[in-house]
């Protein structure tokens, strides 16, 4: 109304209308000209002037006329006949003022001054309307209440502080200006309102006493030193005393007082100033325990052990070891260390210890059960006799000085749970058994984190197929002298001699094995480190470690030339051809280029990727001075090369070629004999030189010797190399080590037949690989498929619990697919079913602040799976209750999407749980009304809220209700489908974290219905088959890794679980031997039933389709079944194998 140019010129024609004659030549106000008119009347009303406005007021009326009556009243302007009234504020109210109406005035001033100055500058000059404003700080200062303080003498209000010092003042809520005992008054109230930050509060106050030079904040600094509170400045040099981060979130008690031991071990004489500092980070972090430790005080049994440098797993003999050598280290701690020694001796009820502090001679000890566990690092006390072996095994692989003491832990942890398993290994070394020899699997020790490798070959010695294939492998080994190697594909891509040498030798190590499996005479073997090492390392691994051994920059000698060490690829053999040329033709180039000295040269071969693998700076040690000769050489251009006309070396008249000049560079090589071989001087010719006729000796040519033969690698040195790669490989990924066996065993092989594609058909592809498809539609509705082997079906457990059809769906349902720029759906199917159905388990799992972890959900396997759902079809009927699944499922995640949102929120209840402590809040503040700072809420918002909450309740059980119901729904949908079985074979466990712990199998025997575990060494029966099936209460479950299912009908002729051949009275005469693992056996051949091969020889090599008659037969069908397997309500399966 007072600013927009339109209404005021509509309002000033108004006005001029109704009079024109009296307001003829004025022109129209500006907004600036009305602002200013209202602010004049305004202030004179607000210092008492209360001057009548009439209504033949030209400026008034052109500026507000009757259209901003209203807003007048507003402001308190009264109208009457003859004109306008102006506000009547109260005169005797004074700043700060009290009444409405002058507090309303002083505000609509403060704005109307704030509209002047945005107007346009030019218009400000034209009318020299000057507004200025009164400055805050006085305002702000009564307010609060600092318009007066004591101030400092020299008052630095303009000064600059300096930057260590700034930043104390903002800390202690103080300004520049402070006096010193306001600073300290500030000082004082941060400490008594914020105690938790003392040390920073003193050390702002240290910091404007340093900078202030203040003698008075100086003496408080010092009393408060006194009384033993510390700054953050202390603090930090403290930590930064044993180079600790502070701020470190994994920084606890026992690594400060480890780092401590270590420093004053380093600097003993610095000991009184690191327990100073020691002191002050147990003051910050408040721990009893450190400031005890810096004390050198003793008050219980933690201290005591952590003073030795001893843990609670340590049996008695260890711990007086410890204080031993804590009193030869320094003869004064002996009172201390014992003080020590009698607190763990009273904690244990140790008589051991005690007959010690009393004779100085130690008892025979046995340790507690406590101890013992700790000892194996065993956090689990209910885990299995098994699992306590296999901690007790690792622990002697890691800790072998320690064996004994291990085995104290082991013999208390026996007879706490009186197990007579544990007894016998105890006392005999070796697990006691309740079967036959011959009638039970062998074990295989573990050699170093080869618990999933050991795993991994019993269940790929219970296949017997691949069983026999392994111990009858010369019927089935690639012939290279065939032309058809040359062709040789696996896994779509050709295949090395190399990589089939490999493979060839990774077979051969598998059948010692396995007849060692077969025919040892004791309960466990161990495999040698060559089959671990070929098992978890695939070729191309080992090629790059290979590959990077080579390119280390400083590399053994690998063999000597005429004495001098030859640190990489040695150089090829001169011939004398090749010597006369070099001598002939010494130095290339135009005399720019560099001199190549003789030791250099190298042919084609040595040129080739072995050599390039080395690094170009030779290691081989060079006199700097040399250097420097054949630098100066080059320089001096007398001595440079000749140019290509003039390269052949003069001759004396009797045809011998002259010396060469002794600063050339060639010349300076062989007298240095550092960068040449050197040379026989035995046979050096003595000739008279022509122009001086003195006698000149030449040195006769190079030794044309071969060189020594390098070195040779001791097998002691491989054995070492092999476990170093054995330890890499353990640290593969469990997909990796099984498929590079099946790699390597298609690769030894010879195929059985060739696909369309080029791909070896062999005993292997037909054993463990299917085919699948995947089908991809595109924008215009055309579908176009992919055919492709699988060895495994890979499954996901990340989202949580669910059964294995859950988890297998998510691999074949439909899901959206990035092509190009835009997204197609996608889906995949099974053409070919494999006999050996493998499952992989993935659980490794990423996560922002976690980084990798493993996740432990449920997967809740059964002992039956059928696999119709899954099978490639034209049947329509599975295709739309595919689509109607699919449709359910994505209905479903929306469904648990709204129920995740209601039924969880940031403070960790529900949406209805906090909608009703919002309603009990705001009744709370409606009931508070009298208090005057109480929040204004609108009476009708609690019931609001509530009735929000009640339909969030409704919405929730309507969700429940949906996803039980859509859950039902897609459980049911493929039940009736039951043609194509598959039975459990094995289960791969694991426990532990994703980067460790360990693995053992569960493998079912067909023939005699039972469950076996197979754990390392040691194989037993499963009494209780929960421990497969089902989740354990437990914060580190065992969980499965990896599953085999096999084709049921079939698992007779696939699987055999005990292969055995041994004489059971030898056997009993040395069940109590070590195992070495190294006995020499004859072949055996699996057993008296027939050969499994054979009947796999017979199937057809197209696995597009069957593998004959009667190999997909439905053994639910009866016998004689034969053609494609198909359900019986849904027809159009493919192929199944």
């Amino acid at each position: 109304m007072l600013l927009d140019q339109k209404l005021i010129a509509d309002r000033v024609q108004g006005v001029m209308a109704s009079d024109p004659e009296r307001f003829e030549g004025h022109a129209v106000p500006s907004p600036l000209t009305i602002l200013t008119h209202l602010r004049s009347y305004i202030d004179t009303a607000m210092k008492g002037e209360f001057k009548h406005i009439q209504k033949s007021n030209k400026k008034f009326m052109l500026s507000f006329g009757d259209q901003c009556a209203e807003l007048l009243s507003y402001l308190g302007f009264a109208q009457d006949d003859s004109g306008w009234n102006p506000p009547r504020p109260d005169v005797a109210d004074n700043a700060p003022f009290t009444t409405d109406l002058k507090l309303l005035l002083d505000d609509v001033e403060s704005e109307l001054q704030v509209l002047m100055y945005n107007q346009p500058e030019e218009e400000k000059r034209h009318l020299k309307a000057f507004v200025s404003f009164q400055p805050a700080d006085g305002d702000l200062q009564k307010l609060l209440g600092c318009e007066k303080y004591n101030q400092s003498v020299a008052s630095r209000t303009d000064a600059q502080p300096d930057d260590d010092e700034h930043p104390f003042y903002a800390g202690l809520g103080a300004v520049l200006d402070f006096h010193d005992s306001l600073i300290e008054f500030a000082y004082n109230r941060q400490c008594v309102c914020d105690p938790n930050n003392l040390s920073y509060y003193l050390e702002c106050i240290q910091g404007i006493a340093r900078g202030r030079m203040s003698e008075e904040l100086n003496i408080k600094v010092v009393v408060e030193a006194s009384t033993g509170k510390v700054s953050m400045s202390d603090i930090r040099d403290a930590y930064g005393a044993f180079g600790l981060d502070m701020n470190s979130l994994y920084l606890d008690d026992e690594h400060i007082i480890g780092t401590f031991r270590s420093r004053i071990s380093d600097a003993p004489r610095q000991e009184d100033d690191l327990r100073k500092a020691l002191a002050v980070i147990g003051q910050h972090r408040n721990s009893v325990k450190i400031e005890q430790f810096a004390s050198n005080t003793v008050t219980n049994y933690e201290q005591a052990l952590s003073w030795l440098g001893a843990t609670d797993g340590m049996d008695d003999s260890f711990i007086v070891s410890m204080y031993n050598v804590k009193v030869n280290e320094n003869a004064d701690n002996m009172d201390f260390a014992r003080r020590c020694l009698e607190f763990i001796a009273k904690q244990r009820n140790s008589e051991a210890m005690e007959a010690y502090l009393k004779t100085g001679e130690l008892t025979e000890t046995e340790m507690n059960v406590g101890q013992a566990y700790a000892r194996l690092d065993v956090t689990d006390r209910t885990i299995d006799d098994d699992l306590i072996l296999s901690a007790y095994n690792l622990a002697c692989q890691d800790q072998p000085s320690q064996e004994a003491d291990l085995k104290k832990a082991l013999t208390a942890i026996a007879k706490d749970r009186d197990s007579a398993h544990l007894k016998n290994v105890v006392h005999s070394g070796v697990p006691s058994t309740e079967h036959k020899v011959s009638e039970w699997p062998v074990g295989l020790e573990n050699i170093g984190n080869t618990c999933y490798l050991n795993s991994l070959l019993q269940f790929y010695f219970t296949v017997r197929p691949l069983r026999d294939l392994v111990l009858n492998f010369d019927d089935y080994k690639v012939n290279f002298e065939k032309a058809a190697f040359e062709r040789k594909q696996v896994g779509s891509r050709r295949v090395s001699k190399r990589e089939v040498e490999r493979a060839q030798q990774f077979v051969s190590e598998l059948r010692k094995l396995f007849q060692n499996m077969i025919s040892s005479k004791h309960s466990s073997i161990t495999p040698e480190i060559e089959l671990a090492r070929l098992t978890l390392l695939s070729s191309s691994v080992e090629e790059t470690m290979r590959r990077r051994s080579t390119l280390k920059s400083e590399r053994p000698s690998i063999g000597e030339i005429q004495g001098k060490q030859v640190h990489g690829p040695q150089p090829a053999r001169i011939t004398e051809d090749a010597a006369r040329e070099r001598e002939s033709t010494s130095v290339v180039g135009d005399g720019n280029q560099a001199v190549q000295s003789p030791g250099t040269l190298m042919g084609e071969e040595e040129m080739s990727s072995e050599c390039t693998l080395v690094g170009r700076s030779s290691p081989m040690d060079v006199d700097q001075q040399e250097v420097q000769e054949q630098a100066n050489a080059l320089e001096n251009k007398e001595n440079m090369a000749p140019s290509k006309s003039e390269l052949t070396r003069p001759r004396t008249p009797e045809g011998v070629l002259k010396p060469l000049a002794s600063s050339s560079p060639s010349r300076i090589n062989e007298q240095k004999g550092s960068s040449s071989p050197k040379k026989d001087t035995a046979k050096a010719e003595v000739i008279l030189s022509p122009s001086d006729k003195t006698l000149e000796t030449i040195p006769a040519p190079p030794s044309r010797n071969p060189p020594p033969v390098p070195p040779r690698t001791t097998v002691a040195d491989r054995k070492e190399e092999m476990k170093k790669e054995v330890e890499l490989g353990a640290q593969q990924d469990v997909t990796e080590a099984i498929s590079n066996v099946l790699f390597q065993l298609q690769c030894a092989i010879n195929p059985e037949s060739i696909d369309e594609s080029g791909e070896q058909i062999d005993k292997i592809k037909k054993l463990f690989f299917g085919k699948q498809k995947i089908t991809t539609t595109a924008k215009d509705g055309k579908a176009r498929t992919k055919e492709e082997f699988f060895s495994d079906i890979k499954i996901q457990v990340s989202s949580g619990p669910c059964d294995i059809y859950e988890a297998l769906d998510a691999a074949f349902d439909l899901q959206q697919v990035e092509v190009g720029d835009s997204k197609e759906p996608q889906y995949t199917s099974i053409s070919v079913l494999p006999p050996i159905l493998q499952l992989h388990v993935s659980r490794a799992q990423f996560d922002k602040e976690k980084g990798q972890f493993k996740a432990n959900h449920h997967l809740g396997f059964k002992k039956t799976i059928f696999m119709d759902r899954y099978m490639d079809t034209d049947s329509p009927e599975l295709q739309r209750r595919r689509t109607e699944s699919w449709a359910w499922k994505k209905e479903l995640s929306s469904l648990h999407k709204r129920m995740n949102y209601l039924s969880t929120t940031e403070v960790g209840i529900s949406m209805p749980e906090a909608l009703d402590a919002t309603v009990t809040y705001l009744n709370k503040l409606l009931e508070d009304k009298e208090n005057p700072e109480a929040i204004e809420v609108d009476p009708n918002l609690p019931n609001l809220i509530a009735d929000s909450a009640e339909k969030t309740r409704y919405e929730m059980k309507e969700l429940e209700a949906r996803i039980k119901t859509t859950t039902a729904n897609i459980s049911s949908q493929f039940t009736d489908l039951r043609s194509l079985p598959y039975n459990l074979h094995s289960v791969i466990m694991h426990r532990g974290m994703v980067t460790s712990g360990h693995y053992w199998i569960y493998i079912f025997d067909f023939a005699r219905g039972t469950w076996r575990k197979y754990n390392d060494g040691y194989v037993t029966e499963v009494k209780d088959t929960k421990e497969i099936f089902e989740t354990e209460d437990s914060a580190r479950p065992a969980t499965s890794s990896f599953l085999v299912y096999v084709r049921e009908g079939m698992e007779k002729e696939l699987t055999d679980a005990v292969c055995r051949d041994v004489d059971e009275s030898v056997a009993a005469a040395t069940s109590e031997q070590q195992v070495d693992g190294t006995h020499d056996v004859t072949m055996i051949n699996g057993g008296q039933h027939d050969s499994p091969m054979e009947k796999l020889s017979r199937w057809p090599s197209d696995l597009g389709g069957d593998y004959g008659d009667g190999m997909n037969a439905n053994p639910r069908d009866g016998p004689g079944t034969k053609g494609l397997l198909r359900s019986p309500r849904i027809p159009g399966h493919k192929g199944v194998t």
